[in-house]
């Protein structure tokens, strides 16, 4: 069972993976050195666990405690308790769901692994909001896609926020990145996956009609403002677009995706 510890100071050093939460680029750093993220509220918290990541610690309001027991009974690490007040301190807000976790990372599987039995996918080139991760990956899960595979670039979706927004489906959702970048769109058509490209270009053509007949499908979708680049919009097998009203050319990455997995597991 987890040791409940009281925690009285704000600068406790054993509260270390839990300071500076809003410092992107602080706590890409300590995330990466050691090898750590972070799940904040109940839900997400039990997700997390439940998905096979290790708890290195924990840290609560005296209110959390209970809801969490069965969780905390479960693990043999140090559960911090402190009043919400000296928690903001630390993580630098307020927390409206007073329970956090850091959890280890676990080595990414390889992407024939993600893709095997899958049929539908989606695929992002790098889209570097974490929210916008965040929300592609509770849409995929949601409406039933089978796996996420990032570009290089792409934004962490073990990062608080991406981890936040998707409501913990960054644990249901099996995802990696692609390895190789350039040669991602033959890859995946090589693997037997039609590669639709959600991009503006002239030859698009209607998501509806693209996805038609396809067995295993991959839906790619690109960068804030850029979209796609040129190397992946040339490679795929067929560029589609959702058909706009007069006046707007294209959705926000997260509201695009959400529609095309509507359509793309319908089909």
């Amino acid at each position: 069972m987890a040791r409940l510890v009281e925690v009285t100071d704000a600068d406790d050093p054993r509260l270390a993976d839990y300071r500076d939460l809003r410092d992107t680029q602080l706590r890409r750093s300590l995330e990466a050195e050691h090898g750590l993220f972070l799940a904040e509220g109940e839900k997400v918290v039990r997700r997390a666990v439940a998905a096979g990541y290790p708890p290195r610690s924990f840290l609560m309001s005296p209110r959390w405690v209970e809801g969490l027991h069965d969780v905390l009974e479960a693990v043999d690490v140090d559960c911090y308790v402190a009043p919400e007040p000296l928690l903001e301190g630390v993580v630098g807000f307020h927390l409206h769901r007073g329970a956090l976790a850091s959890l280890a990372r676990t080595p990414l599987p390889a992407v024939a692994d993600v893709l095997a039995g899958a049929r539908t996918v989606v695929v992002l080139e790098d889209v570097v909001d974490h929210t916008n991760v965040g929300a592609v990956f509770r849409s995929a899960a949601g409406l039933g896609v089978d796996a996420v595979l990032l570009a290089p670039r792409c934004a962490d979706p073990l990062y608080r926020r991406s981890v936040k927004v998707s409501m913990g489906t960054v644990f249901s959702v099996p995802w990696t990145r692609v390895e190789d970048w350039y040669a991602a769109m033959t890859d995946l058509s090589a693997a037997g996956f039609r590669t639709v490209a959600l991009t503006l270009a002239e030859d698009s053509v209607d998501l509806a009609d693209a996805v038609v007949g396809a067995e295993r499908l991959a839906l790619v979708l690109g960068t804030e403002g850029d979209g796609l680049s040129a190397r992946w919009q040339a490679s795929a097998d067929v560029r589609a677009v959702i058909p706009m009203a007069a006046g707007v050319d294209s959705l926000n990455v997260a509201a695009a995706s959400a529609v095309a997995c509507y359509v793309a597991v319908r089909r």
